[in-house]
């Protein structure tokens, strides 16, 4: 069920009056609306002995436990109204993005590995996924649902060549480590924990570049550094040689991009001054680091 896109807003696209920048603290009541428009289409209608009940028993719970609440809204209701209301009420913008993130990942997996358990419902879970980017990006809120978990996107175009593909290329078993830690840095991100982010990315392009090694059987010192690791990279002819003057510029990134900025801001002691990694910092590290690796990854791809 594709989004029909009616007059007036077609209109508003034609005169420009559409988010030119992604903001983080508000989701509007139509957004939250259209999200449980989505919910119904891809659950189905509730019904107590259908699959949708379970979803909303699971969401509820998993919410009062993680608030370590008795229920979400003080009322004591049925879990799907609790879960409604508590979504379409609360002003705590993070608890808003939690609901969508445990409710879109129950579609992700739950809805799509039991599908005849949905009776009634309107669209795959693909399908709910793109409805929902498409929403947030309409409304200008700058959130995505990627590979399991809410992420935050600064740049569209940014998220959209080379975010993305670099969560795609790490979705690959050999590459479990480095998107946990890909995923933690965005997570640190959205939370403004800024030095975590940097940490994490750093950790991501190092597991990315070990899972090559592996697989490629080079060995490596697992305690190196990321020069170490790097070096062994461009050694094994990943980069051909004929080219590794051309990518100069590429290895000089590849060793002062994220790995000096983690170094220099958080990766060592701070001493009697507190260092504050500004967002611009980590935002920098997080988008160097998926084009890092999905250079590395699809180098590796091509190498025979």
């Amino acid at each position: 069920m594709p989004i029909f896109e009616i007059f007036s807003k077609r209109q508003k696209r034609l005169r420009g009056e559409v988010p030119d920048m992604y903001q983080y603290d508000t989701i509007p009541p139509q957004l939250r609306v259209q999200i449980i428009y989505i919910w119904e289409d891809a659950y189905g209608p509730y019904n107590p002995i259908y699959g949708s009940s379970t979803v909303y028993e699971g969401i509820y719970n998993k919410l009062c436990r993680a608030y370590g609440e008795a229920n979400l809204s003080g009322q004591d209701d049925s879990p799907v109204e609790e879960v409604y209301n508590f979504f379409q009420d609360t002003k705590d913008i993070e608890k808003v993005v939690d609901v969508i993130e445990i409710s879109f990942r129950y579609i992700d997996k739950y809805v799509r590995n039991n599908a005849a358990q949905f009776y009634g419902r309107r669209i795959s879970p693909d399908e709910a996924i793109d409805q929902l980017n498409h929403r947030f990006q309409e409304h200008g809120v700058g959130y995505q649902y990627e590979s399991g978990k809410i992420i935050r996107v600064d740049s569209q175009w940014i998220h959209s060549e080379m975010v993305k593909p670099a969560l795609s290329m790490l979705s690959d078993s050999m590459y479990k480590g480095a998107n946990e830690e890909f995923l933690k840095a965005h997570e640190h991100y959205r939370t403004q924990r800024y030095k975590e982010c940097m940490n994490e990315c750093l950790k991501a392009f190092e597991s990315c570049i070990k899972a090559i090694c592996t697989k490629r059987r080079w060995a490596y010192n697992k305690t190196g550094t990321i020069n170490h690791l790097i070096g062994i990279v461009f050694d094994q002819g990943l980069i051909p040689t004929f080219m590794q003057s051309h990518f100069s510029g590429l290895r000089s990134t590849l060793e002062a991009g994220v790995p000096t900025a983690r170094n220099r801001q958080s990766g060592h002691g701070q001493g009697a001054n507190i260092i504050a990694v500004p967002e611009y910092m980590a935002a920098y590290a997080l988008h160097l680091t998926a084009s890092n690796i999905l250079f590395l990854a699809k180098a590796d791809d091509e190498m025979k």
